[in-house]
């Protein structure tokens, strides 16, 4: 779903550098268990004909969309730029603000 070349242009990295491929191979499958774990829904790339889109209960589906991946370049540029909790001021931030504004529409809440 979310291509190494995309990602690669979002970091800034020239597409015949492959030095650094095996590290964001690794971000984008981590992109997408933080996904899954932050929704608490599974990430498809096309939803099952007998899916409802509005279904939000623990493990429905979620259509890997715009905002999705908006999200996951956001958090992949982010670990990439920052191999550390980022500090700003007294706080660290572990991933940008963005993010989980732009998943917080498709997570499902628990008891």
């Amino acid at each position: 779903m979310l291509a190494l070349e995309k990602v690669k242009g979002q970091c800034r990295i020239d597409s015949d550098y492959h030095g650094e491929d095996d590290l964001l191979t690794s971000y984008i499958r981590a992109s997408y268990r933080f996904v899954e774990n932050f929704t608490r829904r599974k990430l498809m790339e096309t939803l099952p004909a007998d899916t409802n889109p509005h279904d939000f209960c623990e493990g429905a589906p979620l259509l890997f969309d715009a905002d999705i991946e908006t999200a996951m370049l956001l958090l992949i540029v982010h670990w990439y730029a920052n191999r550390e909790a980022v500090v700003i001021g007294e706080s660290a931030t572990k991933m940008p603000l963005a993010v989980e504004e732009l998943l917080q529409p498709y997570k499902v809440y628990g008891l």
